[in-house]
């Protein structure tokens, strides 16, 4: 049984196993995410970021997911190569995953598990109004939409889940707290 994020086995975006253990100690975002949706500019704030707290331990961690409308197309070297030229990330990505339904990513499974309730703000609160009539997920603790965000500790523990439409930006100052 999982304890934490450090028991989780992933696929990096070249098909290598990666244990998330190689992360221990550091203040972790956890994103799933897509390249072809209105969400997707957020890529340019998670990598700021990344760019201003990666010297303090601080990793964004990227799972491309095709769940919501087939926003997440191609396979893992296009998704790579989009945001690299379109957003200059240079954050771990790994390899796309459902986040959501029977084949949903254990780690996924996990996190939803945890903390099965977004934070967020009036923003949110319209972006998901809008969604909801798409039916993008089945039964409360579902991820929402692409972009949906985990801000996990030093230890390992899940401490928020953020709105996909809550802004990278906004989570600054709780990511600081925890570096």
């Amino acid at each position: 049984m999982e304890e934490n994020i450090y028991d989780f086995t992933v696929k990096n975006n070249k098909g290598e196993t990666v244990s998330l253990s190689q992360y221990r100690g550091k203040v972790l975002l956890v994103v799933n995410t897509a390249t072809k949706c209105g969400l997707t500019p957020q890529y340019e704030a998670l990598e700021a970021l990344y760019q201003k707290h990666k010297a303090e331990g601080f990793e964004v961690l990227d799972f491309p997911c095709n769940q919501f409308l087939g926003q997440a197309p191609g396979k893992d070297e296009k998704i790579e190569e989009f945001c690299t030229l379109n957003y200059h990330t240079t954050f771990p990505r790994f390899s796309k995953i459902d986040v959501n339904g029977k084949n949903a990513h254990p780690l996924f499974i996990w996190l939803k598990e945890q903390v099965p309730e977004d934070q967020g703000d009036e923003n949110t609160k319209s972006f998901e109004s809008k969604v909801k009539v798409l039916k993008p997920f089945a039964k409360p603790g579902d991820i929402k939409w692409n972009f949906g965000k985990f801000l996990i500790d030093r230890n390992g523990n899940i401490k928020a889940r953020y709105s996909p439409a809550y802004k990278p930006e906004q989570l600054e100052n709780d990511i600081k707290e925890l570096l």
